[in-house]
């Protein structure tokens, strides 16, 4: 499947590249993400993802398949298998860099191929993900462009806006919960059908089904369309 995701951050399009292409810097930014080794193009990684009480870790290789400063555009290519099943992944990233001035605009394309329990998400759900994922990055990657730069200069210090402290802190965790990236657009896309649920219960209940105790089984789907509904109000 391919997954189209861009970004902008408030830094030059040179600096930007010198990150992008240095891995032992841009690996940081990424959610969940692990550095292994590095030889050269060439490096190993590890990636941490959660689902709610379940917890997936991927391990593989990854190299830099073209660096194109002057065109400014980079293709990556990483494979990884899952560290316990039998779940894989392989993907294919291209970014293109567009210089704004003080500004650079990153448009990524991604070919990706999965198997195993990733793969049930389907790729609307994965395209949200990836959406999601996209954008702590770039906030993690602008904060360390950023603060690079800051750290270049004088010692004159300014305190770190709540945005730039949220993505500072965010390369620091041990995994990325998918739980919390895919609710929401999982709940948008069932509300329709959960609003379908709701109606057809409501004229049950209208019905002449009002003396008859309520099953456990009604109990929680009631709860969840409820709790389905606040995520997308």
């Amino acid at each position: 499947m391919e997954l189209n995701n861009e970004f902008r951050v408030a830094v030059p399009a040179a600096k930007t590249w010198d990150v992008l292409t240095d891995v032992e810097r841009v690996a940081p930014c990424l959610p969940g993400a692990t550095l292994l080794s590095v030889d050269g193009d060439d490096f190993t990684g590890a990636v941490k993802v959660k689902v709610g009480p379940i917890t997936v870790s991927y391990k593989g290789v990854a190299s830099y398949q073209e660096k194109d400063e002057t065109a400014r555009r980079i293709v990556l290519r990483a494979e990884g298998k899952e560290t316990r099943g039998s779940g894989t992944a392989a993907a294919t990233v291209t970014a293109q860099l567009k210089d704004e001035g003080d500004a650079t605009h990153v448009v990524i394309s991604t070919d990706l191929a999965i198997s195993g329990k990733a793969a049930q998400f389907g790729r609307g759900v994965l395209a949200d993900v990836s959406s999601n994922l996209i954008g702590q990055f770039a906030r993690s990657l602008e904060a360390e462009l950023l603060g690079s730069a800051s750290g270049a200069g004088t010692a004159t210090t300014t305190a770190p806006t709540a945005e730039a402290a949220v993505a500072a802190a965010q390369p620091g965790a041990d995994s990325v919960d998918l739980l919390k990236v895919v609710a929401l657009p999982v709940a948008k896309r069932a509300a329709p059908v959960l609003a379908g649920v709701a109606a057809g219960a409501a004229l049950g209940f209208l019905l002449g089904k009002r003396r008859k105790p309520a099953h456990p089984a009604a109990i929680k789907a009631d709860e969840l369309i409820a709790a389905l509904s606040r995520l997308v109000s």
